[in-house]
């Protein structure tokens, strides 16, 4: 018993290290203002009325010599975020592969705590960004592996952190570098056009009838230069929330400005499944893993025990 409790207690800075929940800001909340939103946890791990941004820490227990890092943005329609299968399910899977994670709580578009919510989420990605790179070393992270995946409105948060690095929206007074390494989008929201639209997120973030100079501005397909990362991205064909070309569109963007990019696109799956595609044995998050190590962003995956060469036996006699 005494055994038992030692282990428990030696294990406990490990658990504690790997997922420590850090302020997003040291000092003042940029954009902020005081309201009476309150924060609300939700059914099957959902956080609607954000005005407190976050940051989760999950550390690998063996890290990948490469020692890249994601920053994970949940989805929600900018309503709410879904932390628990598009946040903390996807941190920990990312440890056994050995790369840090980190599950963003950003704050969700509110008129009545927010000077102007149009910038808000981009703000705490940037600030995001920031923070992971300005604790590499305290965290064991190389501070040109620094990547963001978003699913569906945290796809937006991640394409627009990937295509709008140049204009700094947050206070960057040592200039660190804020452009994504890669990006990783499942299920993105992208374009706030009519015709490919997920209506509750370009309402809850430019409003309900936004200006055509609006809709460009926040339509990321449309904002892909060539110095956009190198991009990895997954849809279902049967998405009736956010149309697969959400995901057509950012792929065809970034191959008219030669970006690298693997798209995959499942037959069915519908909207917001995470990690697990219910249709499909098939495992994106595999797919990405493979993505990274082609390019370069995690070290090349060891052979397994069971693809080694069997031993020789010999023969009866």
């Amino acid at each position: 018993m005494k055994k038992l409790l030692a282990a428990a207690l030696l294990s406990l800075p490990l658990m504690s290290q790997a997922q420590t929940v850090v302020p997003l800001y040291d000092k003042a909340v940029p954009n902020a203002r005081p309201c009476n939103t309150k924060e609300v946890q939700q059914e099957r791990g959902r956080i609607s009325g954000v005005t407190v941004p976050t940051l989760t820490v999950y550390l690998p227990a063996k890290p990948d010599s490469a020692q890249a890092a994601v920053i994970i943005c949940p989805g929600g329609g900018y309503v709410r975020l879904a932390t628990e299968h598009e946040g903390h399910e996807v941190a920990k899977a990312f440890n056994e592969a050995g790369v840090a994670a980190f599950v963003l709580k950003y704050r969700l578009p509110d008129d009545a705590c927010m000077t102007n919510k149009e910038l808000v989420p981009l703000q705490d990605a940037q600030q995001a960004i920031k923070l992971v790179r300005d604790n590499s070393r305290k965290w064991n992270i190389n501070p040109s592996r620094v990547g963001v995946l978003g699913f569906s409105a945290g796809g937006h948060v991640a394409s627009s952190v990937g295509t709008k690095f140049g204009q700094a929206v947050i206070p960057n007074a040592a200039n660190t570098n804020l452009r994504p390494d890669f990006l990783i989008l499942g299920y993105p929201v992208i374009s706030f056009s009519d015709n490919l639209a997920h209506p509750g997120s370009r309402e809850h973030l430019i409003g309900k009838t936004p200006a055509a100079d609006r809709v460009v501005a926040y339509s990321n397909d449309r904002q892909v230069t060539a110095q956009t990362p190198p991009t990895f991205l997954m849809h279902a064909a049967d998405d009736k929330s956010v149309p697969v070309g959400n995901t057509l569109a950012f792929f065809q963007a970034l191959q008219h400005h030669q970006v690298p990019a693997e798209m995959h696109i499942y037959q069915r799956g519908g909207h917001g499944f995470g990690l697990h595609n219910p249709t499909s044995p098939d495992k994106w998050f595999e797919r990405a893993l493979n993505w990274m190590r082609s390019n370069r962003l995690i070290a090349d995956k060891p052979a397994a025990v069971a693809d080694a060469p069997a031993p020789k036996t010999k023969k009866a006699r």
